[in-house]
């Protein structure tokens, strides 16, 4: 019972990092990478797609992306949905391809970058202290039903701190990384 809770806790712990990533992974640095375009959607025959459901994404050199739609009719669609998003880029058709510049970043601009890589890390704490707070609320319920001794729900408690710990020095790990990442030039 106090393995299931712990296990719970770890996964649920674990999967609030990998969000961190992903999230992290949409913030640009001022490199291309074709995951940059992920979180962006074009419109298809009515329906919201993600971009990587109707074209390839690829990044042709430091600076640059290049988006191949699989229907050229798209092209147009694409367009406007790159310059609707929050990523503040400019990209050009050339008949079939849209190249995509990445435009060098501000300081101004990079500091905003780090301010919301800050938060998106708190929210990151925030989840696994929740989490945290679940399974010890799961331990008291156990005891108070008698199925665990006071001892046990310490030692539980005391690893599932443990836990928490090591997951939240993983996401301070992860915004130092990122911070480094966003202020070099």
């Amino acid at each position: 019972m106090i393995e299931d809770i712990k296990k719970d806790a770890r996964q649920r712990m674990g999967k609030s990092v990998e969000a961190l990533k992903q999230e992290f992974v949409k913030i640009r640095t001022g490199r291309a990478h074709s995951s940059l375009l992920d979180h962006v959607t074009v419109e298809y025959y009515g329906a919201e797609m993600p971009i990587n459901q109707v074209a390839t994404v690829n990044a042709s050199d430091a600076r640059t992306l290049m988006v191949t739609p699989y229907e050229r009719s798209l092209v147009p669609a694409i367009e406007k949905a790159i310059m609707a998003s929050d990523l503040g880029l400019n990209p050009a058709s050339a008949g079939s391809v849209i190249r995509v510049p990445m435009p060098p970043l501000t300081e101004e601009r990079r500091r905003d970058l780090v301010r919301v890589v800050k938060a998106e890390a708190e929210q990151a704490r925030v989840a696994v202290r929740n989490i945290r707070r679940d399974a010890n609320n799961d331990l008291k319920a156990l005891l108070k039903e008698k199925e665990i001794s006071e001892d046990e729900e310490r030692q539980a408690t005391e690893q599932i701190q443990k836990l928490t710990d090591k997951f939240v020095a993983e996401i301070d790990d992860l915004l130092e990384k990122k911070e480094t990442e966003l202020m070099e030039i």
